[in-house]
């Protein structure tokens, strides 16, 4: 038969799993690998990443100056950091890169909607006291 091959259809499938788990043991040997603290911060810092993306949709009069200043000057350091310690800790990198990408977009939006709006904000009329009145 032309074109048949004698291997099951999932023994390609299956070679693939032999690669990936060869792929694994050489992650795991890293020294940024999943057993060292190296992935594991980085890792879970990627959660105020994903926080700070979901505030995209906050309202800009919500969004808080110091949280992101110090979200943007964290990522900008240890962004810097990153690229010269020993061992080069590229998923430190990528995530405090976004950090600072993320905290800037929201401090300009910040920026924009309270130096350059254009929407007025309405005076509320004071209430004056009656003579007599308490």
């Amino acid at each position: 038969m032309v074109g048949h091959s004698t291997h099951p259809p999932w023994s390609s499938f299956a070679r693939g799993l032999v690669v990936s788990r060869g792929s694994r043991k050489r992650l795991e040997k890293q020294p940024t690998g999943p057993k060292t603290i190296h992935f594991w911060a980085p890792t879970f810092k990627w959660g105020i990443s994903i926080a700070n993306v979901a505030d995209f949709a906050k309202p800009p009069e919500k969004i808080s100056y110091p949280q992101q200043v110090a979200v943007s000057c964290t990522g900008l350091i240890w962004s810097r950091y990153s690229t010269v310690i020993t061992p080069k800790n590229w998923n430190l990198f990528s995530v405090n890169v976004a950090m600072a990408g993320t905290g800037i977009y929201q401090l300009a939006r910040k920026i924009r909607h309270d130096y350059f709006s254009e929407v007025e904000v309405e005076e509320v009329p004071s209430r004056r006291m009656k003579k007599g009145s308490n």
